[in-house]
């Protein structure tokens, strides 16, 4: 009788994405500016959201139910609410606004 083998090393061998290090480097795409490395032109994300990061915090949930009540009477979104909130603070600290 024949040993049986790992199961998890099974299910690797089929549900395995190929990591950083088994694709081969990006192709260069021509674009207007020059030559870009493909992984810079296939992009899920939207022009607006370009060269920007996440910014992620935990609240209790009555501060998003407030934050969108606010949001929805003034006619602003929750994202320009928090940046004015966030060039408020950088004003209390005497950081220059560029949120």
């Amino acid at each position: 009788m024949s040993k049986k083998g790992n199961l998890a090393t099974a299910l690797n061998q089929f549900d395995r994405r190929p990591s950083v290090e088994d694709s081969a480097p990006a192709a260069p795409v021509a674009t207007k500016e020059g030559m870009v490395p493909d992984r810079q032109v296939k992009s899920n994300r939207p022009p607006s959201r370009q060269g920007k990061k996440a910014l992620t915090a935990y609240f209790e949930p009555e501060v998003l139910k407030q934050l969108k009540l606010l949001a929805a009477a003034e006619d602003k979104t929750i994202q320009s609410l928090l940046g004015e909130a966030i060039n408020e603070l950088f004003k209390k600290y005497g950081r220059p606004h560029i949120a």
